[in-house]
């Protein structure tokens, strides 16, 4: 799972760096795109230098896949998707999504950053709670959909790691107060 989480977070940071370079510059020709990341995910440890090239070209067939790129004439841009998305990355905001149906699982998000570390803490818990996840404890907060994306993002950027785990659980003791405060009953 941690692995999983690595290269999700890997991945992440590279169509984060790819979204950033054509919201800087605009349009960028495919071409010369490549190489410029190539050297700087190099230098940040993001990629592996052997799977560079793939890895990069991999991020961009998936963002062009997904809508947030658009190849016109060999060169690539932001369509308005990425646009909006560099956006949320710029302002550091970024939304959970809200699915119409609950799946009837709970996603906790359990931390234990060090005192050493404590502007880390108090920054995952205002993040956490602006994006609006329910405080169980100190260090366990609750949400009912699906936040791994947002949680791979969180772990990536504070560097924390082991140090905030994300657990799916089918039950929690006592979920009342919580099914009130997310509407779900």
């Amino acid at each position: 799972m941690e692995r999983a989480v690595r290269a999700k977070a890997r991945r992440t940071k590279i169509n984060k760096a790819i979204i950033g370079t054509l919201a800087v510059s605009g349009v960028v020709a495919v071409g010369v795109l490549a190489p410029n990341a190539l050297k700087m995910f190099g230098r940040a440890g993001l990629i592996n230098p052997d799977q560079k090239k793939q890895s990069v070209q991999k991020s961009l067939t998936r963002l062009i896949r997904q809508g947030y790129v658009v190849l016109e004439g060999g060169k690539a841009r932001l369509a308005p998707k990425g646009e909006k998305f560099a956006a949320l990355i710029g302002a550091g905001r970024l939304a959970l999504k809200r699915p119409k149906r609950w799946d009837g699982r709970w996603r906790l998000l359990v931390f234990d950053i060090p005192e050493r570390r404590r502007s880390t803490r108090i920054q995952i818990r205002t993040t956490l709670q602006h994006l609006g996840l329910f405080r169980l404890q100190d260090s366990v907060w609750v949400y009912p959909y699906d936040c791994e994306d947002v949680v791979t993002i969180l772990k990536a950027d504070l560097h924390v790691g082991k140090d905030l785990l994300y657990v799916i659980a089918d039950k929690v003791e006592y979920d009342l107060p919580l099914r009130k405060h997310f509407r779900l009953s």
